[in-house]
């Protein structure tokens, strides 16, 4: 087995509320994981401890072995990455947001690169010099999501990225975080309700009152 994450015992309180109780899994590369269950059980927060956004009361997250507190947090981000449901763009321009991961990895804008990605997110290239203002929210996930991958990463965390998207917005985006587990061997965990995506799923988690469910 070829495990990229391990979660071993972890639990986290919020003002003395228990929000994850004793969480123990792991998810093998390459994976796709939907991690399920009722609105408030935890599952946010999971997500938000696998990507170093919040640090876990007792318990550690493992990456390749190790524990990620040892990690460089920037470099880890790069290689775990966040994906909110209410995507955040910056800038002005949909360039600004792809222009982005190259300065901070002090490399040079690839053009070409970037247009192919919008390409196969059914975005037209001339939406790379679009105000971001002018975006739907279809588009602008879309957008966010294109941000997160210029770079890939190995394991992509997605926290509700299709909620309260159109159909098609949400066929696109699920056929293209598809492709790229399929092609680019990206691990993909997944928070969602969505039915269709659960199904797409190669595992699949339950959290429950923020433990996980036996059988699990």
């Amino acid at each position: 087995m070829n495990k990229i994450i391990a979660v071993d015992q972890v639990s986290f309180q919020l003002e003395k509320q228990n929000i994850l109780e004793d969480i123990t899994l792991s998810f093998e590369k390459g994976s796709r994981t939907t991690i399920t269950g009722p609105s408030g059980s935890g599952k946010s927060s999971l997500l938000k401890i696998l990507s170093s956004l919040i640090t876990p009361t007792n318990g550690q997250v493992l990456f390749h072995e190790q524990d990620i507190i040892n990690l460089q947090p920037e470099s880890y981000r790069m290689q775990v990455s966040y994906c909110f449901q209410q995507p955040t763009l910056f800038g002005e321009t949909v360039r600004d947001n792809f222009v982005f991961p190259y300065e901070v990895r002090k490399q040079a804008f690839q053009e070409s690169h970037v247009l192919t990605l919008l390409e196969q997110v059914e975005l037209p290239k001339s939406y790379l010099d679009k105000k971001i203002t002018e975006l739907s929210g279809g588009e602008k996930q879309r957008v966010a999501l294109i941000r997160n991958v210029i770079f890939l990463p190995e394991v992509l965390l997605l926290d509700e990225v299709t909620a309260g998207l159109d159909e098609k917005s949400k066929r696109i985006v699920n056929q293209w975080l598809l492709r790229l587990n399929q092609e680019q061997n990206i691990t993909l965990i997944r928070v969602t309700h969505d039915t269709e995506e659960i199904t797409q799923s190669t595992v699949v988690k339950k959290i429950v009152a923020g433990r996980l469910e036996e059988g699990q």
